[in-house]
């Protein structure tokens, strides 16, 4: 398996922390299974207690919140990556939904379990695993990749999510190498 020593503002020596938030009530459960699927790829995990929603990111007419303004409600939270987990269903301008949303080369990203769910835990669990890596792969400077398996497929659909693979492809591991 592959670890995250190789991936860019990662060089030897230098440890980096991926902290977990989640925002509003979520399943518990949900926390610590991702928890446990990114620390057998990334090597510091650290979850924080849940935060609140920030009611200026509920938008009455969608009945959704605003991903970005939810994401802003994070700067304040210290690591290299910070990303929130949230049962909210969230939008992005021009979207219908969004599965996540983070900030290209930033360090702040966020997923949504909302519309994740699926009677076997399992699925729902891989799921967000891909997720959290994907929006992960954006803050590490990724983009979408054309590559259906890759987990840095844009997905349209939890269709597009369910044929994904849980890591990055061979083309985004080069792009992710030669950045360093």
């Amino acid at each position: 398996m592959q670890k995250f020593d190789f991936l860019p503002r990662f060089r030897s020596g230098i440890e980096m922390t991926i902290t977990i938030v989640p925002v509003g009530q979520v399943d518990e459960d949900a926390i610590v299974e991702i928890a446990e699927r990114l620390r057998k790829r990334f090597d510091r995990i650290i979850v924080l207690d849940e935060r609140p929603v920030p009611t200026a990111a509920f938008n009455p007419i969608r009945k959704q919140y605003n991903s970005l303004l939810v994401l802003h409600s994070l700067k304040d939270i210290p690591g290299d990556i910070v990303i929130a987990v949230t049962s909210l269903d969230l939008y992005a301008e021009s979207l219908n939904f969004v599965f996540g949303r983070a900030e290209v080369g930033g360090k702040y990203c966020i997923i949504s379990t909302a519309r994740l769910g699926h009677h076997d835990r399992k699925i729902y669990y891989d799921r967000a695993e891909k997720e959290a890596i994907h929006e992960i792969g954006h803050v590490i400077g990724l983009g979408h990749c054309p590559n259906d398996r890759c987990v840095m497929h844009f997905s349209n659909s939890i269709f597009d999510t369910d044929i994904k693979s849980t890591w990055f492809c061979e083309r985004c591991l080069d792009l992710l190498h030669h950045r360093r």
